[in-house]
């Protein structure tokens, strides 16, 4: 998001209170009508469904300065998914008439919203592909390189720091985390990573993202 957008949407979402919201607390249950367009300014929220086996399966992660859900808002769609926050999260709720009318005044922000949603587009066709296509390995590998890229702290030697649990990771992958636990051991045997008790540390992004390409 540039500048002016972000000045654009920080001077809207202003205008409402900021909530303060601790780790793993349901912001909107799948099935009940949001209260209105949540505007993420700390923290991180994920969005998932619930398998009849009883397992998360996570759709998307949203990060600071995003608001959502825009489906729902625009389409009039029955929200369906869980948004739950991961760790501590700072956000404002603006109602969704308002934020509608905001959003439709301001052309600029409505090119930014699409930009970002086609590239979450994007992002969500690679890793179905992986899903349907690729083994275990890949699709431990894909969210290893998009955890990087999305939510990476990059440090002086081109490493990432990544602030997740191998649980976390697990449902993102939407793999048992036995399995996941395999591959991530198979990854440190080998010094492309570092696991330790509350995040990894990424090594080599450039071997991961090289052999995802000879994956599918």
């Amino acid at each position: 998001m540039n500048i002016a957008v972000l000045s654009k949407v920080e001077a809207f979402f202003g205008n409402y209170t900021l909530k303060h919201f601790d780790g793993r607390q349901i912001l909107i249950h799948a099935g009940e009508d949001p209260k209105g367009i949540i505007y993420l300014q700390s923290g991180q929220v994920r969005q998932y469904d619930i398998t009849e086996r009883g397992d998360e399966v996570v759709v998307n992660v949203f990060k600071p300065p995003a608001f959502f859900p825009m489906l729902w808002a625009i389409n009039k769609s029955p929200n369906e998914y869980f948004y739950e926050t991961v760790g501590k999260v700072e956000a404002r709720v603006a109602p969704v008439d308002e934020a509608l009318s905001f959003i439709k005044q301001n052309p600029d922000v409505v090119y930014d919203l699409l930009s970002r949603l086609y590239s979450g587009v994007e992002g969500m066709q690679r890793r179905m592909a992986h899903l349907m296509g690729g083994s275990s390995r890949s699709r431990v590998l894909f969210e290893l390189a998009l955890e990087c890229r999305r939510f990476g702290v990059k440090g002086r030697d081109g490493s990432f720091a990544l602030m997740i649990r191998e649980e976390e990771l697990a449902k993102r992958c939407g793999l048992a985390r036995e399995t996941v636990s395999r591959e991530l051991a198979e990854l440190k045997k080998n010094h492309i990573i570092e696991v330790n008790y509350n995040h990894f540390v990424v090594k080599d992004l450039n071997h991961i993202e090289a052999e995802l390409g000879t994956r599918l």
